[in-house]
């Protein structure tokens, strides 16, 4: 099956070369990592080998191939692995790509792509998830710099980061005029705590305390006092990439599926329940392709992405727990996988925007 443009003949051979790679070399190890509810960071510097972690960065960048990667990622069989690469190369080097200095640059964003440092955003608090105006981990104002008090949870690459990408509060005075971005190195005064979850138990998310934490005047990522523009410059991009990562499950999931019930036969109703999830799996594929196209077209995306996004979601997991539950009934080994693949899939409707928040960004678009 192959996808519309804007994928062009060398993004397909991209493909071929990352499937390859993940299904060779992660894949197999997707059950010996959830168990251990890690992965191991070799992970990053053989992506970076292969020059996978900055492919939409410097002189050659390319948006459409880092879609690619992360499209493909979901056949490693391990939505934790998937995330933690994703986080990574998602989320939390983007800001410094764009808003930071050469000198940002070079400290963080350089051996972040070479595999050298791990990254992490942090943004969501125990009390302030989606409202980013609610934050409040502080960062006062002292001779030199900055110090931080405060917590972030549900921080993906938490445990591993050896920088976070955090937002915090620089300005008493509530709303978004008062946040800003500081780089915040892991050390002295940070501590992680890894939480346990649903799903996703090769990603280490965690619970991060900053403690007096002193942070020098050339941590600080873009302009003060502008920490919210940060936090929605990346929204488009983030929104797209869990939506090419659920439709690369759902693929991966129905060709699986189907090889086996093939060499079984089924009944009418497997067959139709089948169909229902390929073609709700297509349907999410072509109203990710749409968004990304306008995305990299430079276009105003936010009606596709947000659609794509809260229609892909909803499909992967119905997809994931639909499949589990025709192997589970046949009593085949590959259940356990899918089982696997659903809980995953839960946090597809929560995460990088709630579906509720996805509903109420749609209903403006649409002039409500």
């Amino acid at each position: 099956m192959r996808p519309v443009p804007p994928f062009t003949p060398e993004h397909e051979a991209l493909r071929s070369e990352i499937r390859t790679f993940v299904e060779g070399e992660l894949r197999p190890h997707a059950p010996e990592w959830e168990a251990a509810r890690s992965f191991p960071d070799e992970v990053f510097a053989k992506l970076a080998a292969r020059g996978w972690l900055g492919l939409k960065y410097g002189a050659d960048a390319d948006w459409v191939a880092d879609a690619v990667l992360s499209e493909e990622l979901a056949r490693s069989g391990s939505g934790g692995l998937a995330a933690g690469i994703g986080a990574h190369i998602g989320i939390a080097t983007p800001p410094l790509a764009t808003f930071g200095t050469e000198a940002q640059q070079e400290r963080w964003l350089a051996p972040a792509i070479r595999g050298e440092k791990i990254a992490a955003l942090a943004i969501t608090e125990p009390d302030a998830g989606s409202d980013v105006a609610s934050i409040r981990t502080r960062a006062e104002r002292v001779d030199g710099g900055w110090i931080v008090n405060g917590a972030k949870t549900f921080i993906t690459n938490g445990v591993r980061a050896d920088f976070y990408v955090t937002a915090v509060r620089t300005r008493p005075e509530p709303g978004h005029g008062s946040l800003s971005f500081l780089v915040i190195e892991a050390g002295e005064g940070v501590r992680a705590s890894p939480l346990e979850k649903l799903g996703w138990h090769a990603s280490d998310t965690a619970e991060i305390a900053f403690d007096d934490v002193a942070v020098p005047d050339d941590a600080l990522l873009g302009e003060e006092g502008r920490g919210f523009y940060l936090i929605v410059a990346n929204f488009q991009w983030e929104r797209l990439l869990m939506s090419l990562g659920a439709v690369g499950s759902m693929r991966a999931t129905l060709e699986r599926v189907v090889a086996i019930l093939a060499e079984r036969g089924v009944s009418q109703s497997v067959r139709h329940r089948v169909a229902e999830h390929a073609l709700a799996a297509e349907t999410g594929a072509a109203m990710t392709y749409q968004g990304l196209r306008r995305f990299v077209d430079g276009g105003d995306a936010v009606r596709e992405v947000t659609m794509a996004k809260l229609l892909t979601q909803r499909a992967n997991f119905e997809c994931q727990d639909g499949c589990f539950g025709i192997l589970a009934d046949l009593g085949h080994p590959a259940a356990e996988d899918l089982a696997r693949a659903a809980r995953d899939a839960r946090l597809g409707p929560i995460g990088g925007g709630t579906d509720e928040i996805m509903k109420e960004i749609l209903g403006k678009t649409l002039g409500l």
